[in-house]
């Protein structure tokens, strides 16, 4: 029991994470129809954003902790909303009236663009970073296993709880919400509505990649070492998730991160980690076979 719950904890945190990084998938296939296959490259320059802002604030103690969370938090989660505008602008934005294939050509180049800018701008190494955050609560002890929940896992908890309830706030009570909602439904109509297209979905890929870097982040603290890498398996989990809970749906994506997150967590914990993410892909595809708009999707209606 003490084993199981402890690898509950662990599924959870970690697909916390992998919800994060799926909502920007699911945001930006709602309303443009794309697959952004560079947002796990945005995720890894959230993680290199936060490794070297936490290198310049050097080490803090005592309360100097909590600001320097919120400090290398909010440089992370603004300068990545600025690449995600970037890529949106120059990438995407041109051939947002081409055939969908050309704009997924230019994501899976844009993806490779971004791994080779960071290999060159900082390394093929990986860089690892000293704890920030230790410690924990004892939540049960056995006789031969003690069940932890780190201080590092409830704050990745605790702030995906508030970054879920405050991005539903944004799309259920906000001018910018009602906005995305237009364009999700009919981009032409909401346009001439006086809806601001352009301006939405530039918006849209700077939430994305701006909880991105939120992941990214918790990334950092979480496990202390990342490479330029790693945002291309972190971003196939993702959009796994995101298809997973069904692509379009913020809510599917959550849940879908938190599936692929349990099932990596219990099938390593009991079986063969080698074979976790065959797992993982292996319940994507069973549930896709009985329910191909995925757990909380809608089936794709054709306008006519």
């Amino acid at each position: 029991m003490e084993y199981f719950l402890q690898q509950l904890i662990n599924g959870l945190t970690l697909g916390a994470i992998y919800g994060l990084i799926a909502i920007g998938y699911t945001m930006v296939y709602g309303i443009v129809g794309m697959i952004n296959f560079a947002h796990g490259e945005i995720y890894m320059i959230g993680a290199f954003i936060a490794v070297i802002a936490f290198a310049i604030l050097g080490p803090l103690g005592g309360g100097g902790v909590v600001v320097a969370l919120l400090v290398v938090l909010l440089v992370s989660m603004l300068l990545t909303a600025v690449y995600g505008w970037t890529l949106e602008r120059l990438a995407y934005r041109p051939l947002r009236g081409s055939p969908r294939l050309a704009a997924l050509i230019s994501a899976i180049g844009m993806s490779i663009f971004l791994q080779n800018y960071v290999q060159l701008a900082q390394g093929a190494r990986t860089k690892a970073m000293q704890p920030v955050i230790t410690g924990g609560i004892e939540v049960m002890k056995g006789e031969t296993f003690t069940v932890t929940l780190s201080y590092v896992q409830i704050m990745i908890m605790v702030l995906t709880l508030a970054l879920m309830a405050g991005f539903w706030t944004v799309i259920a009570r906000t001018p910018l919400g009602r906005a995305q909602r237009a364009c999700e439904q009919d981009r032409a109509m909401a346009a001439l509505l006086g809806v601001d297209v352009d301006r939405t979905i530039s918006l849209t890929f700077v939430i994305g990649a701006a909880l991105a870097a939120v992941a990214g982040t918790m990334v950092v603290l979480y496990y202390g070492v990342i490479d330029f890498f790693i945002g291309f398996l972190a971003g196939i989990k993702a959009f796994t998730a995101a298809v997973l809970g069904g692509i379009g749906s913020i809510p599917g994506a959550m849940l879908g991160g938190l599936l692929i997150g349990l099932i990596e967590a219990f099938w390593s914990g009991y079986f063969s980690i080698e074979y976790k993410d065959v797992a993982a892909f292996s319940i994507l595809v069973l549930v896709l076979i009985f329910r191909p708009s995925g757990l909380l999707g809608r089936p794709e209606v054709e306008k006519v």
